[in-house]
């Protein structure tokens, strides 16, 4: 597989997120043993930039990922967040800036890991009641204790990231992108500023595979139930938008999800998405994506895509 470089790491041009493997997306059907070979087999493929975070499960996702990498992290570029927090007993998810949450999340994330460095430690939501400085700059020096190679952002604005960037580098950020969540800013910002953009739900959470057709087909426990865009109205509306990428699909002898992979590919060379996966099947048709060259026809035709209907959440 192509490689790129983010943030001064050089990874596949397609990485791997595996927040689905444990959390959110039908969390009822774990298969351990099968995310452990997904992981072995996206290596063995080039697909070398490994995502997670703390708040997946939470804990259980570094736990699998950590497990899957005991023989092979030095293979990897492993990725992991702090940042939000999904209280044990129940309750809302919320946001943690605070330096001593920082500080202790990373060496829990190292336990669970079963490393003595990540390479890329990002923010994974910003704390409004924290100030920016004192959360990045407890990220920093993560970084000066040698914890922590380099240190991104997630879901983020461009004052946000350059308030960062101020203090201390900003590596990668990790925000949405797909062909119905543009965010043509920030992909500006970054290409400009020579910073990395990982796109997480590059796929549009699974839609834009077409595997999807009524929310009938999602789980009780799978959030994608809740989501407008998923609700059967919107749903119906939006395989417009998957009939349009089909067409593309169809001339490159190629599968719509590859095709929104490689929209995603060609909007930057900063850019490495992380579609999630814990099938081998979808994995091997995920990282074929890096293989498909659009002409600049096919771009100019899928950005003509119209909105989706519905909002992210």
């Amino acid at each position: 597989m192509d490689t790129r470089v983010i943030g001064g790491l050089e990874v596949g041009a397609i990485g791997l997120g595996c927040m689905g493997m444990t959390f959110a997306y039908t969390t009822g059907e774990r298969d351990d043993a099968e995310s452990i070979k997904v992981v072995h087999r996206a290596i063995d493929l080039g697909v070398t930039l490994i995502d997670t975070s703390d708040v997946y499960g939470p804990y259980t996702n570094e736990e699998l990922v950590g497990r899957a990498l005991q023989d092979r992290r030095d293979e990897v570029v492993l990725a992991t967040k702090v940042g939000l927090v999904l209280p044990a007993g129940g309750g809302a998810m919320y946001r943690d800036g605070r330096p001593e949450h920082i500080r202790d999340g990373v060496r829990e994330s190292l336990r669970r890991l079963r490393t003595d460095h990540i390479d890329l430690y990002q923010l994974h939501r910003v704390d409004e009641k924290v100030p920016l400085e004192e959360t990045w700059g407890a990220m920093a020096s993560l970084v000066e204790e040698g914890l922590v190679r380099a240190i991104g952002l997630s879901d983020v604005r461009p004052a946000e990231i350059e308030k960062a960037h101020a203090i201390h580098p900003v590596a990668t950020v990790q925000n949405e992108l797909s062909l119905w969540t543009r965010d043509d800013e920030v992909v500006e910002w970054t290409a400009t500023h020579g910073v990395g953009f990982i796109p997480y739900s590059p796929l549009g959470r699974g839609f834009l595979t077409g595997r999807y057709t009524s929310s009938a087909e999602f789980g009780a426990d799978d959030f994608r139930s809740r989501l407008p865009r998923f609700a059967d109205g919107a749903l119906d509306a939006n395989l417009a938008i998957v009939q349009r990428v089909q067409t593309v699909a169809e001339r490159h002898g190629a599968t719509p999800g590859q095709i929104a992979l490689a929209w995603v590919l060609a909007t930057g060379d900063q850019i490495v998405p992380i579609p999630g996966t814990k099938r081998l099947t979808y994995l091997e048709e995920n990282a074929g994506a890096a293989q498909v060259r659009l002409t600049p026809e096919d771009v100019r035709e899928l950005n003509e895509i119209p909105p989706p209907v519905g909002t992210r959440y």
